[in-house]
């Protein structure tokens, strides 16, 4: 047998014992799991609450107890729905923070795997196979260094463009069939779905380093200056992956609103091809349509994650000046600690010089290492924790916390606004918004609320037309240069209230 079939095999066998994805679909109950999580997350990225996916899993437990493949506990099935729940927390399939659970990339996995079996969506067709032949025919003449080669290809490039051109003007417009339309569609939806994994390996991976950053300061104890660079490594090794690089190159596209709106249009363009009822069931145009609104949230969520880390590695940096004493006060202990064991009563040992100045307290009943070592306050007596009411100051309470208080109520902003428009009748420009809605001390923050619901409802945004609105701060006159749109009552009925 040869070498790497019984590496692969290894292989094999250890994914089949480690991977969440493979314990999944190996496990007695694995049908009713995976129709409960991808109902629970197939609208909901940010997570559920803990006890509503117990409660889900309970009722799909229950729907199925008379089978006796699956094993069900008739008498206790919340009990064994939340112990099932645990347990795949535990392997990691999905993840619980804050009494909320994330799906994971393993899950995505599985779930993906389930969607290829019903042999619909063919992973060879005859697009991907042009695809391929396109990709070859450009990645050997950029590989090759001869510009002599390199303008041969250029030319025929442009021969191409300009016989299609030249059918154009003659009248001949070639248009896809029914079957090449149908191929390609399903092609265009296999790679925005891959998109979407992409992203969410991105959060992983973040999150694992993050996970890892924050181990390597409490066990290694770390100084600053090396969870900084911890930090800094960790992202940079994650933006070289390939997952990461496309998050980056979607990230710098996000500046781009233009490409993102001709994108959501193209999209809609799509969908409106009668091809696309018959290479696409009504959740996967839900999908390809919502697809530049998905993308946008889950580089939000990437973007939270990777905000969360340095915003704790920062207030590491900010707070954690006390611990790093107290562990150069443990270096010193380790010094005086060697010292301690010397033989002091030869006379020749003392007379060696010491990179260390004298230095002592004047505390004759303690002997001189005593005196100079740190003393720590924790005598390793058990801590009580106080459960009762603390009094406190108003006045020593920090600014930051009634700052908070002075923060832009989106919510009631998006409401205000639709009542506007919805008294108004008519859509409304920015402008126009901010004289019937005059602009208060949160005017940046307003007019950036009003962009992204416009955005969001797919409504053109012009970037080259632009319109000057002026508002007043404490007696000081701002003016604001905004892209140009409009927005009207039914645009803002039923948007996401959390932009």
């Amino acid at each position: 047998m040869s070498s790497i079939l019984l590496q692969r095999t290894q292989n094999y066998l250890t994914a089949r014992r480690t991977h969440p994805a493979w314990l999944l679909l190996a496990s007695r109950r694995a049908p009713l799991m995976l129709s409960c999580l991808e109902s629970l997350f197939e609208y909901s990225r940010d997570g559920v609450p803990f006890d509503q996916a117990v409660q889900a899993l309970a009722d799909v437990l229950a729907a199925h107890a008379n089978q006796p493949d699956f094993e069900i506990e008739t008498q206790d099935i919340d009990r064994q729905a939340r112990l099932e729940l645990r347990e795949w927390v535990r392997r990691a399939l999905i993840v619980e923070r804050e009494g909320r659970v994330f799906e994971t990339d393993a899950l995505k996995t599985a779930l993906r795997f389930l969607a290829q079996l019903d042999g619909r969506m063919m992973t060879s067709t005859a697009s991907r196979l042009a695809v391929v032949q396109r990709e070859i025919d450009n990645l050997a003449a950029q590989l090759d260094p001869d510009p002599v080669k390199r303008e041969q290809y250029i030319q025929r490039k442009l021969q191409e463009l300009e016989q299609q051109m030249q059918e154009l003007r003659d009248g001949h417009v070639p248009v896809l069939s029914d079957a090449q339309a149908i191929e390609s569609i399903r092609e265009v939806y296999g790679l925005a779905i891959g998109l979407r994994a992409d992203f969410r390996r991105v959060e992983d991976s973040w999150r694992e380093a993050d996970k890892t950053l924050r181990q390597a300061i409490i066990g290694e104890q770390l100084h600053r200056g090396e969870v900084v660079d911890k930090l800094l490594d960790g992202h940079a090794s994650l933006l070289n992956t390939q997952e990461g690089r496309v998050f980056e190159n979607f990230h710098e596209q996000l500046a781009n609103h233009n490409e993102l709106d001709a994108m959501r249009q193209r999209i809609i363009q799509i969908l409106a091809h009668p091809a696309a009822t018959q290479a696409l069931d009504d959740l996967q145009r839900t999908g390809l349509r919502l697809l530049v609104q998905l993308l946008l949230k889950e580089a939000k969520v990437v973007q939270a994650v990777r905000a969360r880390s340095e915003r704790e590695v920062s207030q590491f940096m900010k707070s954690g000046q006390a611990v790093e004493n107290h562990r150069v006060g443990q270096l010193i202990n380790d010094v005086l600690q060697q010292a301690a064991m010397l033989d002091w009563n030869h006379l020749a040992l003392r007379r060696q010089p010491a990179p260390l100045t004298p230095a002592g307290v004047a505390l004759g009943t303690l002997p001189l290492i005593e005196r100079l070592r740190i003393k720590s306050l924790d005598d390793g007596a058990p801590l009580e924790l106080l459960f009762g009411a603390q009094h406190t100051d108003l006045n020593q309470i920090a600014d930051e916390f009634w700052l908070a208080f002075e923060g832009l109520d989106r919510l009631a902003l998006m409401q205000q606004t639709l009542q506007t428009l919805q008294q108004q009748n008519t859509p409304l420009t920015l402008a126009q918004l901010a004289e019937q809605m005059p602009l208060d001390e949160h005017d940046l923050e307003t007019l950036s609320l009003w962009l992204a619901m416009a955005r969001q409802a797919g409504v053109q945004v012009s970037e080259q037309e632009r319109e000057a609105i002026t508002s007043s701060d404490g007696g000081q006159a701002w003016i604001f240069q905004v892209p140009k749109t409009r927005l009207a009552a039914q645009d803002v009925v039923g948007m996401n209230e959390e932009l």
